[in-house]
């Protein structure tokens, strides 16, 4: 067959060459190796060279965060969604640890529907890792009210699919807050879940690290476009006490940081595709980059969280100098 003909098979309708795209997309399977050292929570964005110059890990917490795979999307923004989502995979699976467990913190699918839950769970299992733990993006809940996901990706939870356990002297909170959106599309905990929140750290001594993760963030980043929780305050609230607090999210599809106190608040990539920065356009939603200049204009951040301190040690890099 001509080369020309192959060219083309490989061309989407939008004449993008799928190879190159995805080559080009690579930091949209960016996510972040967190590693908890004698209560001290440090993270790294994968493929930061600080990585491959660990040492094994012995007696040390390392975990992956992961977000808004959008597995059924299919637009200009991205046409392949798991071809990105399997290139957040092989970074894990490169790590010289793997890791306890995996966070992906929501909007596993676009649409809520069997065929791409299966598809997610089916790339996920090629994840080197023990466990991979879950909370809900509001594209996971559309036409059931949750039923199916908590079904698959929630057991034994509590609610709408909130639940918490203990691992390597950390307690983890998994928050569900795309129940119930308010005016604009704030996320939501709810009275139930309020309440289930002080209940469950109550018990617990002030020198426990605490690691909370769902899907919209806990701050107000940016409310116009829904992108906060109408009653993180309260559920804050119920952290104050404690020396390390980290809050990890999704639903931006973009690295945000914001230090509060002990609070350390901290917004994932999506594997899928990128939004725009806060009011930089219209609305949100998918944006198209073109591909050529997507690894100089996007970056990644490594940040370290130091339990007591007030500030973080960020490093930020452009993507064309990261693998």
């Amino acid at each position: 067959m001509p080369k020309g003909n192959i060219i083309t098979e490989n061309l989407n309708k939008d004449g993008i060459d799928r190879r190159s795209f995805l080559k080009c997309m690579a930091w949209a399977g960016t996510g972040a190796l967190c590693v908890l050292q004698g209560g001290v929570l440090k993270s790294f964005a994968l493929g930061d060279s600080a990585i491959h110059g660990m040492h094994k890990m012995k007696g040390e917490l390392a975990f992956v965060q992961i977000s808004d795979s959008h597995i059924g999307f299919n637009k200009a923004a991205n046409p392949d969604v798991v071809g990105t989502l399997r290139q957040a995979i092989a970074k894990i699976n490169a790590l010289p640890t793997p890791p306890a467990f995996v966070l992906h913190t929501g909007d596993l699918s676009q649409l809520s529907k069997a065929e791409q839950f299966d598809t997610l769970e089916q790339s996920l299992k090629e994840i080197h890792t023990d466990k991979i733990f879950y909370v809900p993006g509001e594209h996971d809940v559309l036409d059931d009210n949750g039923a199916a996901y908590r079904e698959r990706f929630a057991k034994g939870s509590i609610g709408d699919g909130w639940y918490s356990f203990d691992t390597g002297g950390a307690h983890f909170i998994g928050l569900v807050n795309v129940m119930n959106l308010k005016a604009g599309g704030l996320g939501n905990l709810g009275s139930q879940q309020l309440e289930w929140l002080e209940k469950d750290v109550k018990h617990l001594k002030s020198s426990m690290p605490i690691v909370v993760f769902a899907h919209i963030p806990l701050w107000s980043v940016y409310p116009e476009w829904g992108w906060g929780t109408s009653d993180s305050e309260q559920a804050l609230s119920y952290l104050k006490r404690f020396g390390s607090v980290t809050v990890l999210n999704g639903h931006i599809h973009q690295t945000m940081r914001k230090v509060e106190g002990n609070v350390t608040f901290h917004t994932a990539m999506s594997t899928a595709f990128p939004q725009a920065a806060p009011g930089m356009a219209p609305t949100p939603g998918p944006m198209k980059v073109p591909v050529e200049k997507l690894r100089s204009v996007l970056g990644i951040t490594d940040v370290n969280f130091v339990r007591g301190h007030h500030t973080l040690g960020i490093t930020d890099s452009t993507l064309d100098t990261a693998i």
